[in-house]
């Protein structure tokens, strides 16, 4: 059975909404609201995209019918030659139309062009986990230089040896959640540590949660559910510190979410910073919750973001890092802790799509 047979009613029903849309996104009062507007004019350019993709496939399957007829019907050996030749053309741009609409099927993640918060936070291992949890953040920090991102600290507690206790950190750019989602979970490092003498392999491990950034439009938060405390700061900041309570507690009292900031002077701005952390956790939470109720019974491979699950492993002496999810070994971790991570990205991206594309082909 052909893919275009296989979709048909999926298409029909594509093809209803595509004229739905076409009256919605030139209805004046729509337009007036710029933020629905544009939801619309997204799922119109989808749909448009996936019926051009269909119809052209269609077109050929046809092509192909007819070209077949002919060369049934020719005596010329060079026609029935030239017509063979057409149909193999036509049939390998049929392969490539169908991989193409599967991919087009595949449910879009609305929150692939969010920015992220990310928060790194040590794990077991004592001052070693910190001193990874540091190496975590200077890579994330080097992948969004590359990709000409921009990382601003949130909120950061370091150690004496130059550790991180824990890092929150805002990265905005073009497509950064679609990069980092596959991030969220416990990273551990295998390695001997600059202190241990007998040259012993210690194991250590840190936790990633990569948070899709909330804004206000996606999620409301009644002022009457929020309890918010300020205090002095604490830790590096010269003559500020232990001055002014700049640090801002918040707490959101339905859910039990606690969010502090004092990285900042101002404590307006550490207002501001903890309720764009805090908004994006309770989005984050709700997104799990209605997640485990549709499919309580099923564990994707790639993006479940289990952040118990071990995801990956960085061992220094062989030089690997090995994604768990997915059974790839890559030998070139100097070149990963230096930002390089697309081929791990690509990687896990690819792999969530082959489950997704059985996902389509079986309806």
């Amino acid at each position: 059975m052909s893919l275009a047979t296989e979709v048909a009613e999926r298409i029909d029903r594509m093809r209803e909404r595509y004229h739905e849309l076409n009256a919605l996104v030139s209805d004046p009062d729509i337009i007036a609201r710029q933020d629905e507007w544009r939801g619309y004019l997204k799922e119109h350019s989808r749909i448009e995209t996936i019926l051009s993709v269909h119809d052209r496939l269609v077109t050929i399957e046809g092509d192909i019918e007819g070209a077949q007829m002919l060369q049934e019907e020719t005596d010329d050996p060079e026609e029935s030659e030239w017509l063979a030749s057409e149909i193999a053309e036509m049939e390998g741009q049929i392969g490539d139309l169908e991989a193409r609409l599967r991919r087009l099927l595949i449910p879009p993640d609305e929150r692939d062009d969010k920015d992220v918060i990310v928060e790194i936070r040590s794990g077991a291992g004592g001052d070693e986990a910190s001193l990874f949890a540091a190496d975590l953040f200077r890579m994330y920090s080097r992948y969004a230089e590359l990709r000409g991102w921009k990382v601003e600290v949130m909120s950061q507690s370091p150690t004496d040896l130059g550790g991180l206790r824990e890092t929150i950190v805002s990265i905005s750019g073009d497509d950064v959640y679609r990069h980092l989602k596959y991030e969220s979970g416990v990273h551990r490092v295998q390695r001997v540590p600059d202190t241990e003498s007998g040259g012993r392999i210690h194991t250590s491990t840190a936790t990633v949660v990569v948070l899709p950034e909330a804004e206000e439009v996606d999620l409301e938060i009644d002022p009457s559910d929020l309890e918010i405390d300020t205090y002095t700061a604490s830790g590096p900041g010269g003559q500020h510190v232990n001055k002014t309570e700049s640090a801002v507690r918040i707490t959101h009292l339905p859910s039990g979410l606690v969010v502090t900031c004092q990285d900042e002077k101002s404590q307006h701005r550490n207002r501001a910073q903890a309720m764009k952390v805090l908004r994006s956790r309770l989005l984050d939470m709700m997104e799990r919750e209605r997640q485990a109720e549709l499919s309580r019974e099923r564990k994707s491979q790639v993006g479940t973001g289990d952040r118990s699950e071990r995801i990956r492993t960085f061992n220094y002496p062989q030089n690997r890092v090995t994604d768990h999810r997915i059974g790839l070994t890559l030998h070139r971790l100097d070149a990963i802790l230096e930002g390089d991570l697309d081929e791990l990205v690509d990687a896990l991206r690819d792999s969530e799509e082959a489950e997704l594309l059985e996902r389509v082909a079986t309806g």
